[in-house]
């Protein structure tokens, strides 16, 4: 039996999520949209679930969306429909109803998301690791705005999330040229927290969810969803927003056990509620 083409596995509190493809450097199928939407869904409403990772196998993090199965010379989007042939709005559709909906998952999942990206991360790949809320690169990675090199625009919330993570000229120069960053440049303009030596990857993205799941899980959830937030706000609305995240918060067994360790000077326990 074929292995599943995104890889689920959990160690205690940290669900990992792994593309499977890397014959294809882990370029990503509809299917593998799906199920990660899927996953990243459960794992919002799973209490056992604190902390996620999204890596990929092999040499590729995630070369972007798997064109070559949807007749890419014809129809670069996938709508599986020729030019000639198109109904008005199926472009748009397809991404508002794929790309779109795999970042928004990212983005809107109430646990942390890290992602350890392994290798290249091309296109909707690069926006897939640029949506999670921390980011560790191998040294052998490389993020790459390939769109320009195939003239189309970028999508898959590019165009959203590069000008909030290294502003908006930054941002035009990596999608207007589509050259290869290196981890080390991608770390040196914002877009990655830290990279890490190859072979110390995988178990640096562990000891981070093992820390993220060992704290109080609602506060980051909450905390996500502010920061989130903050640069579509004014800061009427995002104090607003500060002041009745601090209240829900504050009804958390965690928020209550980590006000009496302070009191009483000893290390909280959380349990993620």
């Amino acid at each position: 039996m074929a292995e599943p083409e995104v890889l689920r596995s959990t160690g205690g509190p940290v669900l990992t999520l792994t593309l499977n493809r890397p014959e294809a450097l882990n370029a990503l199928t509809p299917d593998q949209r799906e199920r990660l939407i899927e996953l990243l869904s459960d794992a919002s409403a799973d209490p056992a679930v604190r902390a996620v990772v999204l890596t990929g196998t092999g040499r590729g993090f995630c070369a972007g969306a798997d064109l070559r199965g949807t007749g890419a010379g014809a129809d670069p989007r996938g709508t599986g429909t020729p030019p000639g042939e198109r109904i008005a709005g199926d472009v748009a559709r397809t991404l508002r109803t794929g790309a779109q909906r795999l970042i928004a998952a990212v983005l809107d999942c109430e646990k942390p998301v890290i992602a350890a990206v392994n290798g290249t991360a091309a296109g909707l790949g690069a926006h897939l690791a640029f949506a999670c809320d921390l980011v560790l690169a191998a040294e052998s990675a490389r993020f790459i705005e390939v769109f320009v090199r195939r003239g189309l625009v970028p999508d898959a919330g590019g165009a959203y999330l590069l000008p909030r993570l290294v502003g908006p000229r930054r941002a035009k120069e990596l999608m207007f040229f589509g050259d290869a960053l290196t981890a080390a440049e991608a770390e040196r303009t914002g877009l990655v927290n830290r990279v890490v030596p190859d072979g110390d990857l995988a178990g640096t993205a562990r000891a981070w969810a093992d820390r993220l799941a060992s704290g109080p899980t609602r506060a980051l959830a909450l905390t996500k969803q502010l920061v989130n937030a903050s640069l579509d706000t004014d800061r009427a609305t995002a104090f607003a927003a500060e002041a009745a995240a601090q209240e829900i918060n504050m009804t958390t067994r965690d928020a209550q056990e980590g006000v009496r360790a302070f009191l009483k000077r000893e290390t909280p326990h959380y349990e993620g509620h």
